[in-house]
């Protein structure tokens, strides 16, 4: 038999959700037969799957040694009932049979991936600035990115979370592009992750760009228009642009058209964006950008699409001035920095330490460099 007690990040979950975490390989069938047999139970007594776990729980699984390693994929240490959510494990097998540790991925995305800026930590929370060149989460099983570098900086110093993470690992909330620098957002708990999850959701968090793109924009300006993305390319064109002066979107959140392709119907989503100019000079513009939807690459092609493209942007942007850009500062993707996130009001709970607070990510020396070489 082997026990788990569950600790805080466990807590709040359904129990079947929890068993596919413990019991990774064991197929969702299996485990609900497992629970009508009695072969796994809750606090001494038989469940149904569907009861929500709290802090305190014990699930109780009753396999024999070899069967448990089956369904895990991992050695089990026989001893008493493991605390706080953490099962006693030791690691994994990999196709080879050899022993492969679960941290020791996280622990080289830790040593490798360098520049990474903690701006605020506490036990729910943790907020980072991410250099330019760095996947917020991996686009391949191969890659490092600011996710894994995360929970190797929380195992520092944290031997009880390598346990723990087999139960539940902590995340990034919010994604940049690779070549987009600035605040991402992660939380450490699992209450952490679901206040950031749904603030993100509900976009309710007012989130905030700094960029410099070509030509001369010298008014404040809120724009709207219809986003459609194409997977081929991986890019994405805007259509029904226009301004407007009175905040919040006006007409419905997607619209459906007849694609070109096999005549099928595609949705273009909508998109609202927000800019102030901060500096003006010689066709650039220094640019504060407001992202008040939030779709994948909006500030790049919303921008664009009325003629201002960014600077170091080959894929939506202008030919002459990204020569310039990367003939005189090697600047070979974007400049586009995520600089500022300001939290609305949070009466009481998880997250209310963060109630109207504003955090903010300097700006990296290249983009200092080449707004100090604008005259920006």
């Amino acid at each position: 038999m082997q026990s788990v007690i569950i600790g805080k990040n466990q807590a709040g979950q359904r129990l079947d959700k929890f068993l596919h975490k413990y019991l990774p390989n064991a197929d969702t069938g299996f485990l609900y037969k497992m629970l009508r047999k009695k072969n796994i139970t809750l606090n001494g007594k038989k469940a149904a799957g569907s009861e929500k776990l709290e802090e305190g729980d014990c699930v109780d699984v009753f396999f024999s040694q070899e069967t448990f390693e089956k369904f895990t994929g991992r050695p089990v240490s026989v001893g008493r009932p493991a605390l706080a959510g953490r099962p006693a494990m030791a690691g994994r097998q990999n196709p080879a049979g050899k022993r492969v540790s679960l941290t020791s991925e996280y622990e080289k995305s830790y040593r490798l991936l360098k520049g990474i800026q903690v701006l605020y930590e506490d036990d729910d929370f943790l907020f980072l600035n991410k250099p330019a060149g760095i996947l917020t989460q991996k686009a391949k099983p191969q890659d490092y990115s600011l996710n894994e570098w995360m929970i190797g900086y929380l195992l520092q110093g944290n031997a009880g979370l390598a346990e723990e993470l087999h139960t539940f690992r902590p995340s990034v909330c919010n994604r940049l592009d690779r070549n987009t620098s600035g605040i991402v957002l992660c939380g450490k708990s699992l209450a952490g992750l679901q206040f950031l999850s749904r603030h993100i959701r509900e976009r309710s968090l007012r989130k905030f760009y700094h960029t410099i793109c070509v030509g001369e924009l010298r008014e404040a300006a809120r724009i709207q228009g219809y986003l459609c993305k194409d997977g081929k390319t991986n890019k994405v064109s805007v259509s029904g642009q226009g301004k407007k002066d009175d905040g919040r979107q006006d007409f419905p959140g997607k619209r459906m058209f007849r694609g070109q392709e096999h005549g099928r119907e595609s949705a273009r989503d909508y998109i609202e964006t927000g800019y102030v100019p901060l500096g003006v000079k010689e066709g650039y513009t220094y640019l504060e950008v407001e992202l008040i939807t939030g779709k994948p690459h909006q500030i790049r092609a919303h921008l664009a699409s009325m003629g201002h493209p960014l600077i170091g942007d080959f894929k939506y942007g202008e030919e002459k001035s990204n020569r310039r850009m990367k003939r005189e500062f090697g600047l070979q993707h974007q400049l586009l920095h995520a600089c500022r996130i300001v939290f609305p009001e949070i009466a009481s709970g998880v997250g209310a330490i963060l109630s109207r607070r504003t955090f903010t990510a300097p700006e990296p020396e290249l983009f200092l460099d080449i707004k100090a070489s604008l005259e920006l």
